[in-house]
């Protein structure tokens, strides 16, 4: 990269990193006062307009000063933002009060707890639970000549749906009935319970129908072992209401968020950060609510497990994905 640019990036990362500790715009002369940048402060104003120019920061109102736009954070992230190992005695802490935890509820209690008094943003932790996943209802639809869409509703309200390619289609006629015979055995169990029933169906089938309603059977099964349910644990939604005292307008959004628990599990929905990893999400790239202004840093913990926290996209970024990355690592060690 271009030494101009490594010097804007420079002077970005001082933007974001005063923004965040005074939370007032940044102007030139105090990048000047509280950072050693190497150059004079018409360089730094011309690497400012520059920045603003490519829309990393911004001038609110009538300020002097300027902010980091969600492309401004978006580029610490990527570029200037690292992880940063915790101290050792960061880590004997986190160790101690995990390792105190009585059972599998506690543990996940005593995490987002510890994750939010760190980061003082809101935390969140799915953890799959399958047997939790009561069948509400089951619909077969026809949708071609050898095409068979297979929806699976369960009591929490979510939805499942595979399309299958059939290979020993017949009428839509059939699979209306074999779907009255799949929600009598299946509707209002848990979904850990149906292997012996779906069995039955195919056993009590003629002969010659056996193969299409295996082909059914066999595609429902398996959405049944993978259907699970997520329980969420949350913790720090007072941070969230202390930030909205100060800047109401960057948190308000949250605060109707955080009450909504299929809203919070929509957030995790597509957020599948790599092994070992942590991904961050600003702004409008938070897929599942409209939330402007605001950021999820995130990490997997174990399969189909989470954890992350939330708040104004005017956050510590470095400690929140430290923090993140640590934790994840730690409480996967427990639950493996």
């Amino acid at each position: 990269m271009a030494t101009t640019d490594q010097r804007k990036l420079q002077i970005l990362g001082a933007i974001v990193e005063d923004y965040v500790a005074t939370r007032e715009p940044v102007g030139s002369k105090s990048l000047l006062e509280r950072h050693d940048l190497g150059v004079s402060a018409a360089t730094v104003r011309n690497d400012m307009a520059a920045l603003e120019e490519e829309r990393l920061i911004a001038q609110p109102h009538t300020s002097a000063g300027r902010v980091p736009t969600d492309s401004g954070y978006r580029a610490f992230v990527d570029h200037i933002a690292r992880v940063k190992p915790l101290s050792s005695p960061e880590r004997r802490a986190i160790e101690s009060f995990l390792a105190d935890a009585g059972d599998l509820d506690d543990l996940l209690d005593r995490t987002v707890r510890l994750l939010a008094q760190l980061t003082h943003q809101v935390a969140l932790l799915t953890y799959p639970v399958r047997r939790q996943a009561t069948v509400r209802h089951i619909e077969l639809v026809k949708v071609g000549e050898s095409m068979l869409l297979i929806v699976l509703i369960t009591e929490s309200g979510r939805v499942d749906q595979r399309t299958v390619v059939l290979e020993a289609a017949q009428p839509a006629e059939f699979y209306d009935a074999l779907r009255q015979r799949l929600s009598a055995a299946a509707v209002g169990r848990q979904v850990t319970d149906l292997g012996e029933a779906l069995a039955a169906i195919v056993e009590q089938t003629p002969a010659e129908d056996t193969a299409s309603v295996r082909e059914v059977v066999d595609v429902l099964g398996t959405m049944l072992a993978d259907r699970r349910e997520e329980r969420l644990v949350m913790a720090g939604a007072s941070n969230i209401a202390r930030a909205a005292l100060e800047r109401s307008r960057d948190v308000e959004p949250l605060l109707d968020v955080i009450e909504e628990q299929l809203v919070l599990l929509r957030l995790f929905a597509d957020f599948d950060p790599e092994p070992g990893g942590v991904e961050v999400r600003i702004g409008g790239e938070i897929r599942g609510a409209p939330l402007e202004r605001t950021a999820i840093v995130g990490a997997g913990y174990g399969a189909g497990s989470h954890l992350a926290i939330l708040g104004p996209s005017r956050m510590d970024y470095v400690h929140g994905i430290s923090s993140v990355h640590a934790i994840a690592r730690y409480i996967s060690r427990y639950i493996s």
